[in-house]
């Protein structure tokens, strides 16, 4: 998986999860204090350090009990044999979760033409400007890429997504403000099968006030769809803001209800000391993690690498033995 990340990724990947990490370690390196093994007091301890660190508590006591095992031979232990311990816990949960479908990336090997991704989210989270920058990303690997501005609700979102869709070079598919959603995404992936697209996006609304409304406009948008791509959407993709923390666990669970979520978006982690977030929500969804966002810039949103983040978040430079 390491030739898909290169030092440029790592170097991003690293700068963007300082806030977490430096928040991570600092709580790790004082409850080992002046402690020489892995006994009930120190379990106990950061079992309330993960939880702090928004890892959630059901995917805490499950990296403790990971701990718990992994420590059974050698129980001494230092800051950095602890962190070994904690990743090797941590990644047997993402190992867990992953539908053996990665590495993630942008070429689209086998897959249908046009590759069809409805993604969804509440407002505020950053659903917009991810979809223009994985647009941005997948015109990179040379391929034909659409928009369509579904989420009628608000003016902002579709003007938002015209101007993505103009700083990247891709065509955007809008009927404006108070537009059907459904219409929208009906012509867009029409378009895009007449054009030879390789992929379309299309933007909803981020409104979970009412889930029975959201679920019927989601359910709507995917049957019109399907009347022209029998099996649209190909990807329902959830984008969460990292910086809510549990806020954004408990997102998850209301749009995970509602409709047929298959791959996850983090964003702001960069902005955030809640980068353990991300281990929480891969564990509890079983879900896997597709991007993670790490800045403002086009190129700062990242294809997720399991391996890479927790080293990141916990400090390794090396893999454990």
């Amino acid at each position: 998986m390491f030739g898909l990340f290169g030092k440029k990724n790592k170097e991003v990947l690293d700068q963007g999860l300082e806030k977490s990490k430096k928040s991570v370690l600092s709580k790790i390196g004082r409850l080992i204090g002046g402690k020489s093994r892995v006994d009930q007091d120190l379990l106990d301890e950061l079992e309330s350090t993960l939880i702090e660190s928004d890892v959630g508590v059901d995917t805490s006591i499950k990296i403790i009990e990971n701990i718990e095992q992994l420590a059974k031979e050698n129980r001494f232990v230092n800051a950095e044999e602890l962190n070994q311990l904690i990743y090797k816990a941590a990644d047997q949960l993402f190992s867990q979760s992953e539908d053996g479908e990665q590495p993630f990336d942008f070429n689209l090997t086998h897959a249908p033409k046009p590759y069809v991704i409805m993604v969804v989210g509440v407002n505020g989270v950053g659903k917009t400007t991810t979809i223009g920058k994985m647009a941005h990303a997948y015109k990179k690997a040379g391929k034909q890429v659409m928009l369509g501005a579904a989420d009628t609700f608000r003016a902002a979102a579709v003007d938002q997504l015209i101007i993505w869709g103009d700083r990247v070079g891709v065509p955007v598919v809008n009927q404006g403000m108070g537009a059907d959603p459904a219409s929208v995404a009906f012509d867009a992936v029409s378009s895009a099968s007449a054009k030879d697209m390789d992929v379309v996006i299309i933007d909803t609304a981020g409104r979970l006030h009412n889930k029975s409304n959201l679920m019927n406009e989601l359910s709507k948008i995917k049957r019109v769809m399907q009347k022209v791509i029998p099996d649209a959407p190909h990807e329902i993709l959830l984008v969460l803001d990292a910086s809510t923390g549990q806020n954004a666990i408990e997102q998850a669970k209301q749009f995970v209800q509602t409709t047929d979520v298959n791959a996850l978006a983090l964003t702001k982690l960069d902005g955030t000391a809640k980068g353990g977030v991300v281990i929480g929500i891969s564990d509890q969804f079983n879900i896997p993690v597709k991007y993670i966002g790490l800045g403002e810039g086009i190129d700062d949103l990242q294809l997720f690498n399991r391996t890479e983040f927790i080293k990141s978040l916990f400090g390794i430079a090396e893999l454990p033995g």
